[in-house]
């Protein structure tokens, strides 16, 4: 019997990952795209109007010495840091990440609570960095 239950969740761990790979690509498109671009590399339709560069989320990782900096990174995306985006607190659909509460561990072992949209787009966005 635990054996199947092992097979069971062997199974479905790729489709879960799949599952949090498309929510985050969606969330990321949906919510943050207008101002990053399709692509992650700045330049999205609003860009134009905010008062700051909208950075490449493609070179995160090359921007902080080669390593993604995944804590600070969902702090940025889920407010808890100053960062600031045509004078309103990063991100400006901050309403889009709320209420789906999720916890992950920090590479510290650090539990970090946030949104499960927020986590998935920042594993999004770790899996799309450039290759230097």
């Amino acid at each position: 019997m635990r054996a199947l239950s092992l097979l069971i969740l062997l199974a479905a761990g790729p489709a879960m990952a799949a599952d949090d790979t498309a929510l985050g690509r969606d969330t990321f498109h949906g919510s943050c795209a207008s101002c990053h671009g399709a692509e992650a590399k700045g330049g999205g339709p609003m860009s134009e109007i905010l008062t700051v560069e909208v950075p490449d989320l493609t070179t995160i990782a090359a921007r902080n010495g080669g390593a993604f900096p995944w804590l600070k990174v969902i702090h940025i995306v889920d407010g808890r840091t100053g960062l600031r985006g045509h004078g309103d607190p990063m991100p400006v659909f901050g309403a889009v990440f709320t209420g789906d509460t999720s916890v992950a561990d920090a590479r510290d072992g650090t539990p970090v609570i946030t949104s499960a949209r927020v986590l998935a787009v920042v594993d999004y966005l770790a899996a799309i960095q450039a290759t230097p």
